[in-house]
C-alpha cells in the first residue's frame, strides 16, 4: 500500500511496485521499483508529471521545501503532481551492486545488467501509470532521462500526454563510435576554455600526472589515485560552474586530506556503479559499443597528459576503482554484446505527443548536432536551442527552462 508522509509545504506519497527484471519474461525473475510523488497540499488531484532522472544509474531527486529542492519544482506543482521516479537498481528500487550479484557468474551478472537501459526504464513506468490508474501523464527527462523520454515516443506514445526534454535528446539510429568522437572534439574545446581562465592549473595536472606514476595518493576508499583517474575529472567541465570547481581542487595541496576527499567524491562510480556497467550501453541504439571511447580516443588526448576527459567510460576503470573490480568480467561481456534499437525511427516520424527540448549549443555530453536531427525527425517535437546554459540548464535555472518547455508544447510560444 502506498504511504503518504506530510511534510513542510509538501505531500509525499511512496510507492512500491514489482516488475519483471526482463519484460519479455514475465513470469521470470521480479524486482521492485520506487517512486515518490510529490504534491503541494492542494494540488493532489493535479495530472502527473514524471520526472526521468540523468545518468544512468542515478536515482531520483529527494524534494524538499524551505528551501525547494530541485530547483524545477515549484514551477512544476503549479500544474502538476510530480512522480520522482528511482530507475531500476538506483534509490529505493531494487539496489544494484557488487554486492548483490556476487552470487552470479560473470555471464549471469551481464544477462541481469542488460535489463537497465532506457528500454526497460520505460515499461516500468508503464507498469506505474497502469498501477495508479493513470490514462496519459507527462514526463520530463534529463540528460540520460531524456533518451528514456525518446524512447518512450518510441515505445509507448499512447502513455504519454507530453513529453518535456531538457539536455537529452539523443542521437537515433548513428554509431556509437561516431557519438564518443563528437563528445571528444567538445571536450577538447572545454579542455581549451578551462586553461585559458586558469592557465596554472595546465602545469598543475601535468606535475600532478608525473607524480602520480612514482608516488600514488591514496583515497579514503583505500583506492590509489592514478593519472588516468585524476583526468576523468574533465566530466565536470560540461556544467556551468565546472571550471571554477575544477580549480578549487587543483589548487589543494595533494598531500592534504581535502584533496583526496574532493577528487574522489567527484567520481562517483562507487556510490553509482551502474553508471560505468552500462553508460556506453545506454548509447547503443543496435550494434556492440566494444569499449568505443577508448578505442576512438584522438592522438591529442594520448599525448597530452594535461587534456582532461569528460563522460568517458574505460575498461582500466575497473581496474583503478576497487568498487567496480568485482564487475570486470562482466562489463567485457557487455562491452561485445549486440544491442537491440532503442529507439523505433518510424515511430517517431510518426509521432503526434506534443513535446520540447532544451538543447544546448556546446553540450559536450550530448551533442547538438545529433540532437537537432532527432528533432528534424520528429513532428511534434519543438527545440530551444539556447546558449544561455550548460548541461546542468535544469539545476540552475529550472523554474525559466521548464517554463519555457511548457509554453512550447502548449503552443503559447
Amino acid at each position: 500500500m502506498p504511504v503518504t508522509v506530510t511534510t513542510r509545504g509538501l505531500v509525499l506519497v511512496e510507492h512500491e511496485l514489482e516488475v519483471p527484471l526482463d519484460h519479455d519474461r514475465p513470469d521470470g525473475e521480479r524486482i521492485v521499483v520506487f517512486a515518490r510523488e510529490v504534491a503541494d497540499p492542494d494540488g493532489r488531484d493535479r495530472p502527473f508529471l514524471v520526472f526521468l532522472q540523468g545518468g544512468p544509474g542515478f536515482e531520483a531527486s529527494r524534494p524538499t521545501r524551505h528551501p525547494s529542492s530541485p530547483g524545477w519544482l515549484d514551477r512544476a506543482l503549479t500544474e502538476f503532481r510530480v512522480l520522482m521516479l528511482d530507475q531500476r537498481g538506483t534509490g529505493r528500487s531494487t539496489p544494484f551492486g557488487p554486492a548483490s550479484l556476487a552470487s552470479r557468474t560473470p555471464a549471469e551478472q551481464a544477462e541481469y545488467l542488460a535489463h537497465f537501459r532506457a528500454d526497460a526504464i520505460v515499461r516500468d513506468a508503464e507498469h506505474l501509470r497502469r498501477a495508479l490508474g493513470v490514462e496519459r501523464w507527462s514526463i520530463l527527462g534529463q540528460s540520460f532521462g531524456g533518451f528514456c523520454a525518446t524512447t518512450y515516443l518510441s515505445l509507448a506514445p499512447d502513455g504519454l500526454r507530453e513529453a518535456l526534454i531538457t539536455g537529452g535528446v539523443p542521437p537515433v539510429g548513428r554509431p556509437v563510435d561516431e557519438v564518443y568522437r563528437a563528445t571528444f572534439a567538445r571536450m577538447l574545446e572545454r579542455n581549451r576554455r578551462h586553461y585559458e581562465r586558469y592557465p596554472q592549473d595546465r602545469e598543475r595536472v601535468r606535475a600532478l600526472v608525473e607524480r602520480l606514476d612514482d608516488d600514488p595518493v591514496v583515497l579514503p576508499s583505500g583506492d590509489r589515485l592514478t593519472a588516468r583517474r585524476l583526468r576523468q575529472l574533465g566530466h565536470m567541465l560540461g556544467m556551468s560552474d565546472g571550471s571554477e570547481q575544477l580549480h578549487y581542487i587543483f589548487e589543494l595541496d595533494a598531500e592534504s586530506p581535502a584533496f583526496a576527499h574532493d577528487v574522489e567524491a567527484a567520481l562517483e562510480f562507487a556510490r553509482n556503479p551502474l553508471y560505468a556497467v552500462v553508460h556506453e550501453a545506454c548509447y547503443a541504439d543496435g550494434g556492440t559499443t566494444r569499449w568505443s571511447a577508448e578505442r576512438v580516443m584522438p592522438d591529442a588526448f594520448r599525448e597530452d597528459p594535461a587534456l582532461l576527459t569528460g563522460e568517458h567510460v574505460f575498461p582500466w576503470m575497473f581496474e583503478d576503482y576497487g568498487a567496480l573490480r568485482p564487475l570486470r568480467e562482466a562489463a567485457e561481456i557487455l562491452a561485445e554484446r549486440e544491442w537491440p534499437r532503442l529507439y523505433d525511427a518510424d515511430r517517431l516520424a510518426a509521432n503526434e505527443v506534443p513535446a520540447a527540448a532544451a538543447v544546448y549549443t556546446d553540450d559536450p555530453y550530448v551533442e547538438r548536432a545529433f540532437s537537432e536531427a532527432t528533432v528534424a525527425a520528429t513532428p511534434g517535437l519543438r527545440a530551444w536551442v539556447t546558449s544561455e546554459y550548460d548541461h546542468n540548464g535544469l539545476r540552475v535555472d529550472g523554474e525559466r527552462i521548464l517554463g519555457r518547455l511548457i509554453d512550447l508544447v502548449r503552443g503559447r510560444a
